[in-house]
């Protein structure tokens, strides 16, 4: 928050008018966030561009550690992804310092978690690997389900043949997907109003 309202802060009008130029960037300026005059005082706040407030809906803890491990390289990729994103529409020396640390701490951190899962777990796949992989069904554990409702040719890509990453099974493809047709379901009953007429 800092680092933005610096950048914010005395910034030249001739630099403000540029912007404005872009429609895109002149609607965001002119929308403003009222709420951050009224409720801050224009002071930061624990909230996301849309004004919707932070929570830890995000932060994931599945109790599972190797299932949480992969959540957290994705974490630190889109986060670096992010930084890059936004070193990429700035030229401010100071703004890019900033980004160009962030974007270290997220290479520093992807790397970290894929120690942890790599000197942690001996082979982590599939998570949980406590469940019997005896127990799932053996006739699609390793099959690659078309994602075209038209039947379609092997694509021949490595997740569609050849020995599956945990080593326990051989991939396959099916260009069919199973279900379809309508649902089997009892009405609901009369007093959820859900009839049109």
């Amino acid at each position: 928050a800092t680092a933005v309202a610096k950048n914010l802060q005395g910034a030249p009008e001739a630099e403000r008018e540029r912007a404005r130029s872009d429609p895109v960037i002149a609607a965001m300026m002119d929308s403003g966030q009222p709420r951050q005059a009224l409720s801050a005082g224009l002071h930061a706040m624990p909230v996301d561009s849309n004004g919707v407030p932070f929570s830890g809906n995000f932060v994931v803890a599945s109790g599972n550690m190797a299932a949480d491990m992969y959540a957290n390289v994705m974490a630190e990729s889109t986060g670096r992804l992010l930084a890059t994103r936004l070193w990429e529409m700035t030229d401010d020396p100071g703004m890019q310092d900033m980004l160009s640390y962030l974007i270290a701490r997220d290479t520093m951190h992807q790397n970290q978690w894929r120690v942890v899962l790599e000197e942690a777990f001996e082979e982590p796949m599939p998570i949980p690997g406590s469940f019997p992989q005896a127990e799932e069904n053996q006739e699609f554990n390793y099959d690659f389900m078309s994602t075209f409702r038209e039947e379609r040719e092997d694509p021949e890509q490595p997740w569609t043949e050849g020995e599956s990453p945990d080593g326990k099974g051989e991939f396959g493809y099916r260009p069919d997907q199973p279900g379809g047709g309508p649902p089997d379901l009892e009405e609901v009953i009369e007093e959820m109003h859900n009839a049109v007429n």
